[in-house]
């Protein structure tokens, strides 16, 4: 028997307190399962009831986001292949008046709202559910064929592009206000590309990502449990961190070399709880259960349970050994 909850457990690490074990958290798709609502509740919940996280990261299919806007997928039967896109709503910059206010009955804000609500019935009360959302910046970098289509309208002329970025707010507002009626404790809030400076400035990102960004996440009230996720190599990490995201949690690929390293982000990014620690392109893929056993007795000995989570620094790859999973988790 453990002697806390995972809710208790997570409260105390946010408060800075020192659980009675190292908490951990691990996500990834099933693509093979994703297609509707019955499939991501079903492999969900059986992901949770295998591994026993301390919290749940919803891990919907991506382009939940952007299908409400025409955009198309032909679904993938494998469980480690992903959807192809099909059509693209974007192609010229006119386009972009195309862009709506969507209202929660669309079919994917519907579906994926039914998934919170049965997953919470079904891991009870006692264990934090994320839903994950993305900037409404990266949802408007899936509307079109390739990202740089998006920088090159920003670019030339980004007044056509934002009532685009504002509905794409406005709908997404509006759906995280009901992801905390339907069940989830917060969001995880996720830039996907975008706050890089591989893809715009910080000074592109204040304008174009910033102020959408606080609107979205502050939708989930301020009694929700938020998770930052900057992802990407060359992030803005530091500087999100620094602006008023409400995020009690931050993520982000630690193990990458153009990041901030964990051991300086204990530091750095005070007040917040930090998630990683596992390099999972690298050894969690690729090493055996005896190494995976090695490597979680090294973060644990050189971080502190109040202040880390062990988890990934992004979605984990599908073809993770379920052995590598099993053997974090019991080492916990």
């Amino acid at each position: 028997m453990e002697k806390y909850s995972h809710r208790e457990r997570i409260q105390m690490i946010i408060a800075g307190e020192k659980p009675d074990r190292f908490a951990a958290s691990f996500w990834r798709h099933f693509f093979h399962m994703e297609h509707h609502a019955d499939g991501t509740i079903e492999s969900t919940v059986w992901f949770q009831k295998e591994f026993d996280w301390d919290f749940v990261k919803l891990n919907p299919r991506a382009d939940y986001h952007t299908q409400g806007w025409g955009l198309h997928l032909e679904y993938s039967r494998k469980e480690f292949s992903k959807h192809i896109k099909s059509a693209f709503p974007i192609s010229g910059i006119d386009d972009w008046s195309k862009i709506k206010t969507l209202p929660l009955t669309s079919p994917p804000l519907a579906e994926h709202l039914k998934v919170i609500l049965n997953i919470r019935k079904q891991l009870g009360k006692e264990l934090p559910i994320l839903m994950t959302v993305f900037t409404p910046l990266a949802i408007a970098g899936r509307l079109v064929a390739d990202r740089q289509t998006l920088m090159d309208h920003l670019r030339t002329d980004p007044e056509k592009v934002e009532p685009a970025l504002q509905a794409i707010t406005e709908t997404f507002t509006a759906f995280v206000s009901e992801c905390r009626n339907a069940g989830a404790d917060g969001i995880f809030y996720a830039t996907t590309h975008w706050a890089s400076s591989d893809m715009m400035t910080m000074d592109e990102y204040r304008r174009f990502g910033v102020p959408y960004d606080l609107e979205v996440i502050r939708a989930a009230e301020y009694d929700a449990l938020n998770l930052l996720h900057v992802c990407e190599s060359n992030n803005y990490l530091r500087e999100l961190c620094d602006l008023d995201y409400r995020c009690q949690l931050a993520n982000w690929d630690c193990c990458d070399p153009t990041n901030l390293p964990m051991d300086l982000a204990v530091d750095q990014l005070k007040g917040m709880a930090l998630v990683g620690g596992v390099d999972h392109n690298g050894w969690l893929l690729h090493a055996r259960p005896q190494e995976i056993r090695y490597q979680i007795d090294r973060i644990k000995s050189d971080h502190d349970p109040s202040r880390l989570i062990i988890g990934p620094g992004c979605a984990i790859p599908p073809e993770v050994p379920m052995d590598n999973l099993r053997a974090i988790r019991e080492r916990l």
